[in-house]
């Protein structure tokens, strides 16, 4: 049988910019130059006889035909990757380069002290873990899956449970020697409190205490607001006020006694910790070693008092917060 080379190659140089949006993310993908992914869809268009793409100063985007053509072959690109993935040996042997979006705080309380051994185990993985404020477009960044705490964002990834931790509410010993214990949760109204800013909402994460089925609800107060979980924990121990933690990656502080759980019965929050992957499809051997090094990493943090998911446990996610 007879095979286009170039026609194959154009039409994999338009599926690349179609994904990533942009001539500069596409010929970063591939490997060209931004100007030799302009050339190898100007000579597609030539080919097919009509434009496929409407440019801009900032962006490339599909024409009606360049749609329709990009709709036709895209089932037959994702094959026809998926069977050279599996001629390497991809899908049994963990090599390449893996590249992570992922939590910044659980990237520094639960991986990073065993990346070494992990990377020992897997001698032809090279690894990229890239701390992202948010999930963003993981096809269009390079991404091969994301670990992010919080519910998935509504769309079409594909999300695994990986853990469900407890949200416990804390202070120093010496904020509670100097300004005294709430006696419950409506109480720390008139406390000084350390607010956790949520970037998908622009604002501060609002206070809930959980026992049970009863959940109280205190509007986000305070007067100081920060975004970064270390800062906010550092804050807290020296007595800035009281604050809304993760249970996990606080064990030890709270073992030392740096910080106090002042309200131990309402502590029934959790708060859930997702993979996402771009697509449903078969996952590379990489993709699935990382997943069981993050589920072992989780179990490896002590004492145990949330609930880990098993890596098994899968489905899509198609309701945001």
């Amino acid at each position: 049988m007879t095979f286009d080379g170039r026609l194959f190659s154009g039409i994999t140089v338009l599926a690349a910019v179609a994904e990533s949006g942009s001539f500069v993310r596409a010929a970063d993908a591939l490997g060209l130059s931004p100007s030799g992914v302009s050339r190898a869809v100007a000579r597609l268009e030539k080919r097919v006889g009509v434009r496929l793409l409407d440019r801009t100063t900032r962006s490339q985007t599909l024409t009606d035909e360049g749609r329709r053509l990009y709709e036709a072959v895209g089932p037959h690109l994702t094959g026809i990757e998926e069977a050279a993935t599996a001629a390497a040996g991809s899908a049994n042997v963990v090599q390449g380069k893996l590249r992570v979006n992922v939590d910044p705080f659980f990237s520094r309380t639960v991986l990073a002290s065993r990346l070494a051994d992990f990377l020992s185990r897997h001698p032809d993985l090279s690894l990229e873990l890239i701390m992202r404020d948010d999930v963003g477009d993981l096809v269009a960044d390079g991404f091969d899956l994301a670990v992010r705490f919080g519910p998935p964002p509504s769309g079409s990834l594909i999300a695994r449970k990986l853990l469900e931790t407890r949200i416990i509410t804390v202070a120093s010993p010496g904020y509670v020697a100097a300004y005294g214990k709430p006696a419950n949760p409506e109480a720390v109204r008139t406390h000084q409190r350390i607010m956790f800013y949520n970037p998908v909402t622009a604002r501060p994460f609002e206070w809930e205490f959980h026992r049970g089925k009863k959940v109280t609800e205190i509007p986000a107060e305070g007067r100081l607001l920060v975004s970064d979980v270390e800062t906010m924990l550092e804050a807290c121990m020296a007595g800035a006020g009281i604050a809304q933690v993760m249970e996990i990656g606080v064990e030890q502080i709270m073992r030392d006694g740096a910080l106090v759980d002042i309200f131990p019965d309402w502590s029934d929050e959790r708060f859930p910790l997702y993979a996402l992957f771009p697509s449903r499809r078969h996952r590379a051997a990489k993709v699935e070693a990382f997943m069981h090094f993050c589920v072992e990493s989780l179990s490896a943090v002590a004492p145990v008092t949330r609930r880990p998911v098993s890596v098994r446990g899968e489905r899509s996610k198609r309701k945001g917060r």
